[in-house]
């Protein structure tokens, strides 16, 4: 059965501020997943993985740095974010859904076999489990404000907090959980371009559910899954960085348990980024860009 969607009007995403990239789409059972793909010849290809509420825009001052490089750079919207179709339905957006969207489009539509990888929020949901199921694929790992929990560990007030009173929003403010959520303040201009892919509630259902989504208990339909790849990334060996935050009440010590359980980690040079909201993209972007160029290439 058809997966019932919506689908934001091209004209919402003209002339955002620093975000000039031109739209690339894949089909996932039969959604329109959007995304970025710049310098198509780079000599090595960086995926970036976004979360929630946010969108490729999250990356606008990484993709450049990144290019520079000499980088080809892809950055997709979720399924339910950015320039991506937008399923009405909450009951249609799940974990295991939303990771078989996105290994669709990475494998299958742009047919990539090796890449590094940054990952943040949902991204490292995702992202990890990639990595854990996926690991010859890898080149690199650079890990920001996100983990991969099972449901079996206490989960940070900060975290249990949002997740409830996210369930309770209507309205549901993208650009102002956003904005709550980093250092910076940011411009209208810039607020707008986040709540660009939602003209209204209809188009949000999947920022709604997705924090609904991550494992809290043994129970959860993703915990025997998400076990299974702590399992692998326990043997994971290829290099993992960490670049956590200082100003994330919500990830605030989870680079301590990647860099104790992955063997990737081992004598990498992470920091914690000074200034950084939970979207350290947002407050930092250039800044970590410019530390995982650095460490890709002492690789």
């Amino acid at each position: 059965m058809a997966i019932p969607f919506v689908r934001t009007p091209d004209e919402r995403f003209a002339n955002l501020p620093g975000y000039h990239f031109a739209p690339h789409y894949a089909e996932v059972e039969g959604l329109r997943m959007h995304y970025v793909d710049e310098n198509p010849d780079g000599k090595e290809v960086i995926l970036l993985l976004h979360g929630e509420p946010s969108w490729s825009y999250l990356y606008r001052k990484m993709i450049p740095v990144l290019v520079a490089g000499g980088y080809r750079v892809i950055a997709p919207d979720l399924i339910g974010f950015g320039r991506s179709d937008k399923p009405t339905e909450q009951s249609d957006y799940t974990y295991a859904r939303h990771l078989a969207w996105l290994i669709e489009l990475v494998f299958e539509h742009l047919k990539l076999e090796k890449f590094h990888l940054f990952v943040q929020d949902w991204g490292g949901l995702l992202g990890l489990r990639i990595v854990a199921e996926h690991p010859d694929s890898i080149h690199t790992v650079t890990a920001g404000n996100t983990g991969l929990p099972t449901g079996d560990q206490q989960m940070p007030d900060a975290f249990l907090a949002w997740q409830k009173m996210s369930q309770k929003m209507n309205p549901f403010p993208v650009g102002s959980i956003i904005q709550r959520a980093t250092v910076s303040h940011l411009s209208p201009e810039i607020l707008a371009a986040y709540n660009a892919p939602h003209p209204d509630e209809t188009y949000k259902a999947g920022a709604k559910i997705f924090p609904a989504l991550v494992p809290t208990t043994p129970e959860d339909p993703e915990n025997a899954n998400n076990k299974a790849a702590w399992a692998s990334l326990m043997k994971f060996e290829k290099p993992f960085l960490t670049l956590f935050s200082d100003s994330d009440p919500v990830t605030k010590g989870g680079e301590m348990v990647m860099q104790k359980l992955i063997p990737g980690t081992k004598g990498q040079p992470h920091e914690i980024i000074k200034q950084g909201g939970h979207f350290l993209q947002e407050d930092k972007g250039e800044e970590i860009a410019e530390k995982m160029l650095a460490f890709i290439t002492s690789i």
